[in-house]
């Protein structure tokens, strides 16, 4: 699906389809916004290639699976994000990748599922002057919402993690065990996605292009905000990710303890029978000749030798305080 959004010499905004990049071309003072969702890839890159647009960052954008970079090129900027789909509650997320090249008078985004952050500024009211600064301000804007849905994401979390840390402590169980591993999980694919943002950033904070710095210190406010804010997230989520790893950790070490205990308290009980069934099988055995069979007191006496034999090891494993 192809959109367009151009604001023209006259400030209006209009939304169309191909039309409207005509009409850009021809108005040296208007500036496009164009969103590709699910293009034919041929028509996508006809269209990328009349905006001048470099054909291998065209292939990046193009393929299903690239990690977040950044790219400068002589009068545009090629950012690869990593943003939140639309299906995402929790983390159980999904991606989408964004594409967007941005110059001066023109913004285009790419990406092949549904993005809340693409979709939050085509109809949000600030867009007209978001536009009208340039289509490197309006891709720094999507930049800035991307990253604060993953931000809502991991303060949503937070909580969630305090919870199972409470339950861990108070009643452990299996369940609980496998949930913190499957977000550790999670937690290690966003540390992943977070470095690569931070790094992307970083790096857009050092170009010194004249397009660029035609943005004046407004731009480069907006992508030190970005940039932190991705610091940020790449903080918190190593944070969790720690947190996460120290909980399964006690709950391995909380559960070897229990076993211990059951092992020690099993061990004595082995202890304190071992030499009675050896008592018991010793005069269990079927011998014509066993001189204690006769003695009329032998069966009590023996039953006795058994009970001093189990009250001393009682005695001895209390004062190990293995009981």
């Amino acid at each position: 699906m192809l959109q367009i959004a151009l604001l023209d010499s006259n400030g209006a905004l209009r939304r169309g389809g191909a039309e409207l990049l005509e009409e850009w071309h021809r108005e040296p003072a208007s500036f496009l916004w164009v969103d590709l969702y699910r293009e034919d890839a041929d028509q996508e890159e006809r269209l990328m290639r009349s905006l001048g647009l470099h054909p291998l960052a065209i292939k990046d954008a193009q393929r299903e699976r690239h990690p977040p970079k950044l790219e400068v090129f002589d009068d545009h900027l090629f950012i690869l994000l990593r943003g939140l789909d639309a299906e995402t509650e929790g983390l159980d997320f999904g991606t989408v990748q964004i594409a967007l090249f941005a110059g001066p008078r023109f913004l285009l985004t790419r990406h092949d599922k549904k993005s809340v952050s693409i979709n939050h500024w085509w109809t949000s009211p600030e867009l007209t002057a978001s536009l009208k600064q340039g289509g490197i301000r309006l891709a720094l804007e999507i930049s800035t919402t991307a990253a604060r849905r993953y931000l809502d994401l991991m303060l949503e979390f937070e909580p969630h993690l305090a919870d199972l840390e409470d339950q861990l402590q108070e009643s452990p169980d299996d369940k609980a065990m496998l949930e913190l591993t499957y977000y550790r999980t999670r937690l290690r694919k966003l540390k992943r996605i977070f470095n690569y943002h931070t790094r992307v950033f970083d790096t857009l904070r050092g170009v010194k292009t004249d397009f660029f710095n035609a943005g004046g210190k407004e731009a480069r406010h907006v992508v030190l905000d970005v940039y932190e804010k991705y610091e940020r997230l790449q903080s918190l989520c190593t944070m969790h990710y720690e947190l996460a790893g120290d909980l399964v950790e006690g709950y391995i070490s909380l559960t070897n303890h229990q076993l211990n205990n059951t092992m020690r308290v099993l061990t004595v009980l082995t202890a304190i029978f071992v030499p009675l069934t050896f008592i018991a099988g010793i005069y269990g055995m079927n011998f014509e000749y066993m001189p204690e069979l006769g003695w009329r007191w032998g069966y009590f006496s023996l039953l006795a030798i058994m009970a001093v034999v189990m009250v001393v090891l009682v005695g001895v494993f209390r004062r190990i305080r293995w009981l």
